[in-house]
């Protein structure tokens, strides 16, 4: 589970050229820029990640111009993504241990982007549990796992900017899925109408097992349809067998997708040997799409050759493009 807003250890600090307040930290995997002289290498702090949305209370006052939202920013020219506070922030007798996470303690929650009305129906229920969601932890907290696989065979994909969607065939029912909902049959639904456009449900029942698809709606009304896709459509990145709770692997998910005639989310290198340098595979991530060159592309996610499983889950993870976070706001 991410850990939005955590004590961690200032691991680097480094000048800014041209700049004589600011200096650049690293924090876990993440870079971001602090006033100089506040913090010294191996102090303690309360790290708050992008996309953490503060409260209305003192400390935060000065963040009232940008929506209280910790966002990705550009400071004299080094991309600067989360905020350090020094511990005095926490409450009293809070423990004080490296990794700790104190999200909640602060009162700080996770920036949801509104849900586009098109996407909204009937609610079913809740996302079936029988299947994963579509989850991706980003690399920059992860350098332990990469040290693990570092020189083992990935392959890495493009990450679309759209909206989640599975799609799911169990026990001869077909079922439509946002991230965290089941919709009943909707003609206005978007997930439902791009279902029933490229015929999944049809697609699915000639496997004879049961499946399901995951992947990324896109196109006119998502996200600012940023790749200029006139419809809406579906590219795949997932497919799950359900009896055995467990992704196909690479080379099955792909000869699965051309029996189905479906199209897949970019595959940008099918054989790409590991590299446990963040800031390499963020470089790797900042790219432009190869749906729409004329658009950053919001990064990538990289998996295994042959799916891997961990204490903590399955081994798969992203490293957003900050070209695309500086430019969308996302």
């Amino acid at each position: 589970m991410r850990k939005l807003v955590s004590i961690q250890r200032i691991k680097n600090l480094e000048p800014i050229e041209g700049a004589d307040a600011i200096e650049k930290a690293t924090v876990l995997g993440w870079e971001l820029v602090v006033k100089k002289g506040e913090f010294q290498i191996g102090d303690l702090c309360v790290y708050c990640e992008i996309d953490s949305l503060m409260p209305d209370k003192p400390a935060f006052e000065f963040l009232k111009p940008r929506g209280m939202r910790i966002k990705t920013i550009r400071l004299r020219g080094q991309i600067s993504q989360g905020i350090c506070f020094p511990l005095a922030l926490l409450p009293a007798n809070t423990p004080i241990e490296e990794d700790v996470e104190v999200t909640e303690m602060l009162g700080i929650t996770k920036y949801e982007p509104p849900i586009p009305a098109q996407l909204s129906g009937q609610v079913e229920g809740l996302f079936p549990s029988f299947l994963p969601k579509t989850d991706e932890t980003r690399v920059q907290v992860l350098q332990k796992l990469l040290d693990m696989y570092a020189g083992k065979a990935f392959y890495v994909a493009e990450k679309l900017d759209g909206s989640s969607v599975t799609y799911y065939l169990r026990d001869g029912k077909f079922g439509v899925c946002s991230r965290n909902l089941a919709f009943i049959e909707d003609d206005k639904n978007s997930l439902w109408k791009v279902a029933k456009s490229m015929d999944i449900e049809a697609k699915l029942r000639s496997i004879g097992q049961n499946l399901a698809l995951q992947g990324e709606i896109i196109g006119e009304g998502i996200q600012s349809n940023k790749y200029k896709i006139k419809g809406q459509t579906v590219r795949f990145f997932n497919a799950i067998d359900i009896d055995k709770y467990a992704y196909l692997s690479f080379d099955d998910f792909m000869a699965l997708m051309l029996e189905l005639d479906l199209p897949t989310v970019p595959i940008l290198d099918a054989q790409y040997t590991l590299s446990n340098d963040i800031p390499t595979l963020v470089a790797l991530a900042t790219r432009r799409s190869m749906l729409l060159p004329a658009t950053w592309a919001e990064g990538i996610v990289m998996r295994p050759l042959i799916e891997k499983r961990e204490t903590l889950g399955r081994v798969s993870f992203k490293a957003i493009n900050p070209e695309f976070l500086l430019k969308y706001g996302d």
